[in-house]
């Protein structure tokens, strides 16, 4: 392969017309001859400058609405053929075609027409075809010809020819490759990904995923691991699509906690304060109240030293009093819709608390995909869009539960939702007082969120256990007696589980020996 190619013809196609005029301009300053198609050679003629379209290339006209105006041999000979091969450069001699150095194309916004929620033949008809055969096609041949699929890549361009009197380098060609079969791989696979959605196909043969490079990271989980973080292109708010007012850049596990903890907040109606506290992926308190200070506080009493160095997540705008509070320990980040002026002010003299805001929440019942690498493939299922209405749910003990009652358990349900299983969440007006995450055994989560319960009466200096007349939650069956007994001598008063055991009949006996109200959802939520 040559190193050195002087850029002499450049081939120029896009949707996204961002940039392109000075773009072109500064590649006609530098001798460079411009072809182009369609809406792209209009505004290049309107910008006043002299461009030649493809179609008095090839001796054919657009046609089809444009569908057929690329795919032909004199424009994809120009790209393939090697130069330094005689037999490809008497085929260009004798067929009248001309070398291509440079291709410039960015496809049809097939994922924008999708997020929109266009009609199914809007979405197909946004499915470029040209686009990636002539990026495919220049791609394969970077020995000889620099591919640009990316606005971002215009001044890297440019300063590579300035750097090399005119000409692209072999390394530089290669990046521009790679970075273009990427693009069209990410393309094939919305496309792919939408159709089998669109067809109701739930386990297509071949599955593909793809994101964006949003941020090179130190690290993973691990100094030893390295780490980047990609974007989906689904624009669902949360850290994806968030705003970063202040502090250094967010680590792997920072994203991980923040993720966690604004899906957890976003199940709750906005109109009522919620605030969630995350800490390894897992809630160490989280409650609603009358303002988002009232349910910080009430947030941060389940578990104060746990809260500590942790990720925090409202469902609404933050505002100053609660600003403060939250300064008053250290904490990572805080996530929001929104913030105020003067929160934003309160958190600024906090130089290494980073902000988020998103602009909005993400909907709990919407749809997705979510995959998990495992050696050798990758598991791929729903998002955990489950929802249990309260009218739904089906009393199986003796003794009703109260509205109060009702209310909490509702509450405890939602969160355990979003705890590691074994997941067990105590609940006592609308605010956590304890939970139990992430245990090989149900009984042990029951025991655990009691003993973080105790503990936190003891700091708080009162004389009864916070689990005292608690709702609890447990995110899958019981499936012996056993964890209701623990329940209770935590003084439970209410339970809501899915039911479903072998033993669901020894289990609701021995609610109703000790008094306790059950009900069951019908419905699991594992979080592995």
């Amino acid at each position: 392969m040559t190193d050195r190619i002087p850029l002499k013809r450049a081939l120029i196609s896009v949707s996204d017309k961002a940039g392109l005029v000075d773009f072109a301009r500064a590649l006609a300053d530098r001798g460079v001859d411009l072809l182009s198609t369609g809406g792209t050679a209009q505004s290049l003629r309107d910008a006043g400058l002299a461009v030649r379209d493809v179609a008095d290339l090839t001796g054919f006209p657009e046609m089809m609405d444009g569908r057929v105006k690329t795919l032909h041999p004199k424009v994809h000979g120009g790209l393939l053929a090697l130069r330094d091969k005689a037999d490809h450069v008497a085929a260009m001699d004798e067929h009248g075609i001309e070398a291509i150095d440079l291709l410039v194309v960015n496809l049809y916004p097939f994922e924008a027409t999708v997020a929109k929620g266009a009609a199914y033949a809007d979405c197909v008809e946004n499915i470029d075809i040209g686009g990636p055969a002539m990026i495919r096609a220049a791609a394969k041949n970077h020995g000889f010809v620099a591919t640009i699929v990316d606005v971002e890549d215009y001044a890297a361009l440019l300063a590579e020819l300035d750097a090399n009197d005119g000409a692209t380098t072999l390394a530089f060609r290669q990046r521009m490759a790679q970075a273009a079969y990427a693009r069209t791989a990410a393309y094939d696979a919305a496309v792919s990904n939408w159709m089998a959605g669109a067809i109701g196909g739930a386990t297509p043969r071949r599955r593909a995923f793809a994101g964006t490079l949003a941020q090179s990271m130190r690290y993973g989980e691990n100094p030893h691991q390295a780490a980047a973080f990609y974007t989906d292109g689904s624009n669902r708010p949360g850290v994806a699509t968030a705003r970063q007012w202040q502090g250094k850049e967010l680590s792997y596990n920072n994203i991980n906690d923040t993720d966690a903890a604004f899906e957890l907040v976003a199940e709750f109606d906005p109109a009522t304060p919620a605030v969630a506290i995350i800490k390894h992926a897992n809630p160490c308190g989280v409650a609603l109240g009358a303002t988002f200070a009232e349910a910080y506080g009430r947030a941060f009493d389940c578990d104060r030293t746990s809260a500590f160095g942790g990720i925090i997540a409202l469902n609404g705008t933050l505002d100053e009093a609660t600003a403060r509070a939250i300064t008053e320990i250290f904490t990572e980040v805080v996530i929001a819709p929104d913030a105020t002026d003067a929160a934003r002010e309160v958190f600024a003299a906090k130089k290494n608390l980073r902000l988020l805001t998103t602009g909005g929440l993400p909907d709990p019942r919407a749809g997705g995909l979510t995959f998990r690498q495992v050696a050798g493939g990758f598991l791929v299922q729903g998002r955990d869009n489950g929802h249990v209405a309260r009218e739904a749910l089906q009393v199986v003990t003796r003794r009703q539960p109260s509205d109060a009652e009702l209310e909490d358990l509702m509450f405890a349900w939602t969160v355990a939702k979003h705890v590691k299983s074994n997941a067990i969440v105590y609940a006592k007006d609308r605010a956590t007082v304890g939970i139990g995450a992430g245990q090989m055994s149900r009984v042990d989560s029951t025991r655990i969120g009691r003993r973080k319960s105790e503990d936190m009466a003891e700091a708080l200096g009162l004389t009864a256990p916070l689990t005292e007349g608690a709702a609890v939650a447990s995110d899958a069956f019981f499936p012996f007696a056993d964890g209701i007994e623990a329940l209770a001598a935590a003084g439970a008063r209410a339970v809501i589980q899915p039911g479903g055991s072998m033993r669901d009949a020894e289990v609701i006996a021995a609610a109703d020996r000790l008094g306790l109200a059950m009900v069951f959802t019908g419905q699991r939520h594992f979080r592995h």
